[in-house]
């Protein structure tokens, strides 16, 4: 059972990137990026931008704006160096690490290298977190334009277990594609719960989830709570404490993300506030 269960579909991550970047809690996305490569025994990717800005002095002369350009770029590239540096230290230096940089600014670049990676492990970056730099970038403008799932990792997390799995169910596109995406961890996990919640849980089709899941050997059980709720994301979040689960999976955005910026939603409450990891799919 276990040789199946390992060969089982997308059972393995063969690259893992992970973002650098200098401000609070940097150590812990590459520290929990590292043991999920080890894991996996995928290459792990490191990546940092740094976008060189001048500061504008008004009518600068061409001499002095030179000057401002080049302590710019000095100042960029050292804190380049200072990230692969970190990266390293915390990494190691073998085969299986890889590093990629450029001075630019951060988010397109990220974006870019994200096609040489299965998934990407990203510290939460919440309005209450502290702060992370320029060099950093949130899951927030990443999700909707990467076309990779994000393992969005909070404050002070620095490994990830994942034998115990709740997937946050709805019956949408996003929902699907992240059951997809994790089913490395999936195929790995003792315990994974199935759970939808709200007034139409009962209708989202979670008996098939588990069915689907079952086909990749993969030991799924159905959660319902149904009826008016406060909050969905409370509620994910409660059934998986009591599950003694460190990994939620979750579809990105299931409605518009205009609507869920004006409204609230699933979505938004994870990347800002989640306690525990969330695999993260749009």
């Amino acid at each position: 059972m276990t040789a199946r269960k390992e060969t089982a579909g997308f059972s393995s991550y063969a690259s893992l990137m992970v973002p650098i970047h200098l401000g609070g809690d940097a150590e812990g996305p590459i520290k929990l990026a590292t043991s999920l490569a080890d894991r996996f025994t995928s290459r792990l990717i490191g990546v940092a931008a740094a976008e060189i800005v001048v500061p504008y002095y008004g009518d600068s002369t061409e001499a002095a704006t030179a000057l401002l350009v080049e302590n710019a770029r000095r100042t960029a590239s050292y804190d380049i160096t200072e990230a692969e540096t970190l990266f390293r230290r915390i990494a190691g230096s073998n085969s299986t690490i890889e590093w990629r940089s450029s001075l630019t600014e951060p988010r397109g670049f990220i974006l870019s290298q994200s096609r040489a990676a299965d998934l990407l492990v990203l510290g939460r970056q919440g309005p209450d977190d502290a702060d992370r730099g320029r060099m950093a970038v949130s899951a927030n403008d990443l999700v909707m334009d990467l076309g990779r799932p994000i393992l969005l990792v909070p404050p002070q997390v620095e490994y990830l277990s994942a034998r115990h799995i709740v997937v946050a169910w709805k019956d949408t596109r996003e929902a699907r594609r992240a059951v997809w995406d994790a089913l490395p961890f999936l195929v790995r996990a003792e315990l994974v719960c199935v759970a939808s919640v709200g007034p139409e849980a009962n209708e989202q089709g979670i008996a098939d989830v588990c069915s689907y899941l079952s086909e990749h050997h993969v030991a799924a059980r159905p959660v319902s709570r149904g009826g008016d709720i406060v909050s969905e994301t409370h509620e994910i979040i409660d059934i998986a404490q009591q599950q003694g689960a460190d990994l939620i999976v979750a579809g990105a955005y299931g409605h518009s993300r205009m609507r869920e910026w004006l409204f609230g939603g699933m979505t938004s409450e994870l990347l800002d506030t989640a306690p525990l990891c969330c695999l993260i799919s749009h």
